[in-house]
């Protein structure tokens, strides 16, 4: 069997090695990290900021393979097809994977960095565990910088550790990449109702420690501030060794690179002009990559993104495109559904009766199932209305989904792990949770997990005691 090593240690190299060992690669695999630290889920720092999880809580389960943490790799031999590291250990491969993900952006903004170029006092990003753990202990105010899905994560994640925390976003309402104006308008309420100081269409020029001056003139006391102002792809390795590189590392259908023996997945991998930047996509990925190595055929065709905000106190979803939702494309059947009194709003743009784009807020039960019929291209049913108000029976049952389906994207929790969690013992929900951490993320797969459990103990015929019924 080839050997296959994989720079990077984050979600998407650890979702690699997995589905290689699912699908029969018996050979080495090497990972390199470079934190000091296993793989951990970064898509749930927000519930290490609010306490909700411990950073233990994030680390993933252990892989077969060599894993090397603290390391760098600094130099790609892609003509012998070795790699070098910053320890001068050169390890040898048959296929490499760069899974290198991407460093959060810093803004330009005067007084964020120091005369030395590093960032000033009280600033810190929000991509690593490490820098979760970079807010004073003693801070108070807070200002996140960006209003993007980490943005207003991070915002209330703060906030429910009892800090004041503003949000400010240049744009006039927040993740306006997910959400049109109604559900923005919707959900800078819902924020401002939990308490949280916003500041949408207000852009930062100048910070220095304590403070943040925004462009109309208003000053901001900022014991800390956190940017969540986007990412860069990490294409330095990949540019150094001759590789195509754009916004991204160039892939193709294969996810090979222009070597085809190189290849990569994750937030560093471009793929048709996209750096999707998401967990799903980068799971997809390897799957895809993992059938390829293994002998078998996929291709990546880029992936119907579905995102769902993890935010304490707000149940809201985004799924694929959020242009559709303007009305512009005489091919797109519009469906709305306005509750401004319950705080609920729901937007569907439906084309070839399947889903395009969405926009639900408040509607856990329908989200539920059309986040199903998206990911599985599936028709709407006729009745549109009832689909919203979780009166249809259009979603497939847990029971019945294929075994490597995903049922809780935040830990990447398939059908499969949760059936094989209840054969060992975890006949209740709070044993599947314990045993395999779903729901433990943005909650928005309870009902799916407590569904596959019933059908499951009415298919054995097995009584259990639900905790908490006493």
């Amino acid at each position: 069997m080839s050997h296959v090593l994989i720079i990077g240690n984050g979600p998407a190299a650890h979702r690699l090695v997995e589905r290689l060992r699912w699908h029969g690669h018996d050979g080495p695999i090497t990972v390199l990290g470079g934190e000091n630290r296993p793989a951990y889920n970064r898509v749930l720092l927000a519930s290490v900021l609010d306490g909700t999880l411990s950073a233990a809580g994030l680390t993933l389960p252990e892989q077969r393979a060599e894993v090397r943490l603290g390391v760098t790799a600094t130099a790609i031999d892609r003509a012998r097809r070795l790699v070098r590291t910053d320890g001068g250990v050169v390890h040898r491969y048959d296929e490499l994977v760069l899974a290198t993900g991407a460093r959060a952006t810093v803004p330009g903004v005067p007084g964020v960095r120091d005369a030395d170029g590093a960032l000033s006092a009280g600033v810190t990003p929000l991509r690593t565990l490490d820098d979760c753990a970079r807010i004073p202990e003693g801070a108070r105010d807070v200002v996140v910088l960006g209003g993007g899905v980490l943005g207003v994560e991070s915002a209330r994640g703060l906030q429910a550790r009892g800090l004041d925390v503003t949000l400010v976003h240049p744009q006039g309402h927040p993740m306006d990449r997910q959400l049109d104006a109604a559900g923005g308008a919707l959900l800078s309420e819902h924020l401002r109702g939990m308490g949280l100081r916003v500041r949408f269409g207000r852009r930062a020029v100048r910070y220095r420690p304590g403070k943040l001056v925004l462009d109309d003139g208003e000053a901001l006391a900022a014991d800390a501030l956190v940017l969540c102002t986007g990412v860069t792809p990490e294409t330095g390795l990949a540019a150094e060794t001759g590789l195509a590189v754009g916004r991204g590392i160039l892939v193709d259908d294969h996810l090979a690179t222009s070597d085809a023996h190189v290849h990569a997945v994750g937030d560093c991998a471009e793929h048709d002009g996209t750096v999707p930047g998401l967990i799903a996509p980068a799971w997809e990925q390897a799957e895809v990559l993992a059938r390829r190595l293994t002998g078998g055929t996929g291709r990546y065709r880029g992936f119907g993104t579905v995102t769902r905000l993890k935010a304490r106190g707000i149940e809201l979803a985004s799924m694929g495109s959020a242009a559709l939702l303007d009305g512009t494309d005489a091919d797109v059947e519009l469906v709305t559904l306005s509750d401004p009194a319950r705080g609920r709003y729901a937007k569907l743009a439906v084309r070839a009766e399947r889903v395009a784009g969405a926009v639900l807020i408040g509607f856990p039960q329908a989200t539920a199932t059309v986040a199903q019929l998206h990911d599985r291209n599936l028709p709407l049913p006729a009745d549109r209305l009832g689909l919203l108000l979780g009166h249809s029976p259009a979603a497939t049952a847990p029971a019945d989904l294929p075994d490597d389906a995903v049922v809780c994207r935040c830990n990447n929790v398939t059908k499969k792990t949760l059936v094989r969690a209840w054969h060992r013992g975890a006949r209740d929900v709070g044993g599947l949770v314990r045993a395999t951490r779903a729901t433990t993320g943005c909650g928005g797969c309870t009902d799916e997990v407590r569904g596959l459990c019933d059908a499951l103990t009415a298919r054995d015929g097995i009584t259990t005691e639900q905790e908490g019924a006493a």
